[in-house]
């Protein structure tokens, strides 16, 4: 009777779907392997929102992300390319409608924009990823909800513009909140372009809200929480392009939005960090919103101004 059962068992196992099957939520596909690219992967009927894609050794070509999907690299697998940015520049992955709640980790990036998102893009997490010498390494523009943790960023470049770690940012007029920067470390040296215009600084993290060119910039950019990250920055022509290890910045043009004073990144949380190693820790623009947001207990220049740690939450 035993015996029998054992088999009635295996026969019912053998019988179950496979979780390699074409369609399932949670497959797990291999490129190269199942796929010889990512984009492949990403465009083929059979990869589904929640499945991941494991990313082998060797440099790869980035993606336009259009799913929930997972993208994992295994044993050192670097993103040297990807699909083409409107400046020419080379982006890793463009993350378009569709993407919302995909997730990015255990990458090499060298591509010159790494890591962007072309729409309000939510809920993504990108984690354990390596970025080397991007113009800009992950930009997050008008997503909330994000996740941006236990990243290495090593060393910046600008082509006038760009020459950020992280950034957070709406120029559209919309609302953006809920992102948690946490356990980053942004460290190295910031290569200004030899032809850059300056006018600006790089920025290790900052959170922008951008009204230039008659932009709407943003209604809200809020309770969003920088905690427990290291940046240790030096430019190699601060006098062309300083940088900033923390940034907060409403940009306007003169006269671009007349009469339009109001304050709108308010309410973030920013605490816990390191920013020593970087002679410009902590830049506003304008120098009202500190008043505006929870700016304590971050060592170097702010070491604190008595802010209970509940302020900061758990940090990620």
């Amino acid at each position: 009777m035993r015996k029998l059962m054992f088999v009635l068992v295996l026969l019912a196992l053998l019988a179950m779907p496979s979780a390699a099957m074409a369609g399932e939520p949670g497959n797990v596909w291999y490129v190269p392997g199942d796929f010889a690219t990512i984009q492949e992967a990403i465009d083929s009927s059979d990869v589904a929102a929640g499945d991941t894609i494991l990313v082998g050794p060797g440099n790869h070509a980035g993606a336009t992300v259009t799913k929930a999907v997972e993208i994992k690299g295994e044993d050192g697998a670097i993103i040297n390319s990807g699909p083409a940015h409107p400046s020419g520049l080379a982006q890793g992955f463009r993350l378009l409608d569709g993407s919302s709640g995909a997730a990015i980790s255990h990458l090499r990036f060298t591509a010159d924009l790494a890591i962007m998102n072309g729409a309000a893009v939510n809920n993504v997490i990108v984690t354990h990823c390596r970025f080397d010498n991007a113009i800009q390494a992950v930009s997050n523009w008008r997503g909330s909800g994000w996740e941006i943790s236990h990243n290495t960023i090593t060393d910046l470049r600008t082509r006038n513009g760009g020459g950020i770690g992280i950034l957070i940012a709406d120029y559209a007029g919309g609302t953006v909140s809920d992102n948690v920067v946490a356990h980053n470390k942004i460290s190295g040296t910031l290569h200004v372009h030899p032809n850059d215009g300056g006018g600006y600084n790089g920025s290790g993290i900052v959170l922008y809200a951008d009204f230039r060119w008659g932009w709407a910039g943003a209604e809200e950019i809020s309770y969003n929480r920088v905690v427990k990250n290291k940046v240790s920055l030096v430019s190699d022509n601060p006098i062309v392009v300083d940088v900033a290890a923390f940034e907060l910045t409403e940009s306007y043009y003169p006269n671009s939005h007349p009469g339009l004073g109001s304050i709108v990144i308010t309410d973030n949380s920013i605490g816990f960090n390191d920013f020593r190693g970087t002679a410009l820790q902590i830049a506003l623009t304008p120098g009202e919103l500190e008043t505006y947001n929870d700016i304590s207990r971050n060592l170097g220049d702010n070491r604190g101004h008595g802010l209970h740690p509940s302020v900061f939450g758990p940090g990620g």
